[in-house]
Parts: C-alpha cells; sequence; structure tokens
C-alpha cells in the first residue's frame, strides 16, 4: 500500500505543511516517487510521523525529537526537562487564571500591572503606568510592598496630584507638597529599603535610575512633577529631623 501526501496526513491526524515542515528539519525522511513524480508513502512513513505525532503530544520540542528517535539523547532526560517545563506553564496558566478572576471581580483593566488587579480601579493611569515600569526595575520584594502601599492608600492626595493642572500656582504645589510627604515620610519608615533600594534592583543603578526620571517625566505633566520632587525632599527633611539628624526648622 502507498499513500499519497495528502492521504498520509489523512491517515495520521495531520497536515500536508506539517509533513513538509517535518521533512525540511529532517524528521521524516522523503519517500520514493511514483513514476509521475508523486511521492508514495508507507507503512513505514506512518509509524515514524504517528511516533513524531505523539512525542510533540507530550510538549517534546520539534529540536529535541531527532535526537530522540536517533538514539542520540536519553528519552527520560528529554522528558524530565519537558515535564518541568510543563509544570512551569501550568503555574503561568493558574496565576493567570486567578488574576482574570480578580480582574472580572473587581472590574479591574484587563492589562492591570500583576498583583495590583483588586486596587487598580483606585489607581490613576499615571500612577498605574509607573507600577509597569517598576516591574522591570524593582524585585518581587518592593512589589509586594508597593501592592501594600497601594492596597493602604485611601488618601484623597493621589486624586489632587492627578487634576492637577500643568500651571498650578505655588501655593498649590507646596501645599500638595507637605501633604504628600508626610504620607511619603511615613513610608520611609514602614519600607527602609526605599531609602537605600540597590538591593531590591533588578536592573543597574544608572539604568533603573533613568528610567524612573524618564517615566515620571514622561508619565506627569510639570507642576506633577515638582510636587513630587517637592514631597521627596520634605518627606527625608521630616525623617531626619524625627531621628534627630537634622536640628528643628
Amino acid at each position: 500500500m502507498a499513500w499519497s501526501t495528502r492521504e498520509l496526513a489523512e491517515l495520521a491526524g495531520t497536515t500536508v505543511n506539517t509533513i513538509r515542515h517535518y521533512h525540511r528539519l529532517g524528521l521524516l525522511d522523503e519517500p520514493e516517487r511514483r513514476p509521475n513524480g508523486y511521492k508514495q508513502y508507507g507503512v513505514q512513513h506512518l509509524v515514524v510521523l504517528l511516533r513524531i505525532r505523539r512525542l510533540v503530544e507530550l510538549g517534546v520540542p520539534l529540536s529535541r525529537i531527532g535526537a530522540i528517535t536517533s538514539g542520540g539523547a536519553p528519552a527520560p532526560e528529554v522528558l524530565r526537562q519537558v515535564d518541568a517545563d510543563l509544570a512551569a506553564e501550568v503555574e503561568r496558566l493558574r496565576r493567570a487564571r486567578s488574576d482574570i478572576a480578580i480582574i472580572l471581580r473587581d472590574g479591574a483593566p484587563a492589562d492591570a500591572p500583576a498583583g495590583f488587579e483588586s486596587v487598580a480601579p483606585r489607581l490613576t493611569v499615571s500612577d498605574t503606568s509607573l507600577i509597569h515600569v517598576f516591574t522591570q526595575l524593582y524585585d518581587e520584594d518592593v512589589m509586594k510592598d508597593l501592592r501594600r502601599m497601594a492596597d493602604a492608600d485611601t488618601d484623597p492626595i493621589s486624586h489632587d496630584i492627578d487634576t492637577l493642572p500643568p500651571d498650578a500656582d505655588e501655593a498649590t504645589r507646596q501645599n500638595l507638597a507637605e501633604k504628600l510627604a508626610a504620607l511619603l515620610a511615613q513610608h520611609l519608615v514602614d519600607y527602609p529599603w526605599l531609602r537605600d533600594p540597590a538591593r531590591h534592583l533588578s536592573k543597574s543603578q544608572h539604568v533603573t535610575r533613568q528610567m524612573f526620571i524618564d517615566a515620571v517625566v514622561g508619565l506627569y505633566n510639570p507642576a506633577q512633577v515638582d510636587v513630587l520632587g517637592r514631597a521627596s525632599i520634605l518627606a527625608q527633611e521630616q525623617l531626619r529631623r524625627e531621628q534627630g539628624l537634622d536640628p528643628p526648622a
């Protein structure tokens, strides 16, 4: 019995293009051709194709199948690696389903930063965008603390800063900076790593600093950037006074 490429594909439950791809990879030998030039596959081709399909079903990468079928790589070793990869993928899918459930439950944006789904509806667009940048700069310990900060933040100051116009006057800016400074000073006490985050960086200090500056300037208007800068300075001054490092103003 000899089969055409299409017939072989139908028998194996695959496609003609897949068979051709396996030929290109050297996983399936080219068959002899009939006098009219058409390929003719036999039982051995079908068996090899079904074996390849089985390994694909198990998750074995095509790049490793040739080594297994030729005896060049121990199958148990390859399968153990595949199993580890599958376990990691199962865990990723579990986390994704859990995140989706929270997003649907709380009406959070679908692209909310991981772990911030439950608080995302309360975050401003700029703050959410900045958190996305932070995921590339800091380790998981920092992100957990940022989630705690966001979860505990019920102060309307975030809304006030978000709605601050770029031409806000001096008094408004200073008033907001002082209010925000009190909150930042408390964060510096509760989360000491804020004063020296070097051990928690995913990138170099130079890259982190530049990305942070670029993100703040790109996400906030000039008045907001001014308030954030003033608040940071005021918070550090307040902390030094409370610790007795600076004399009272």
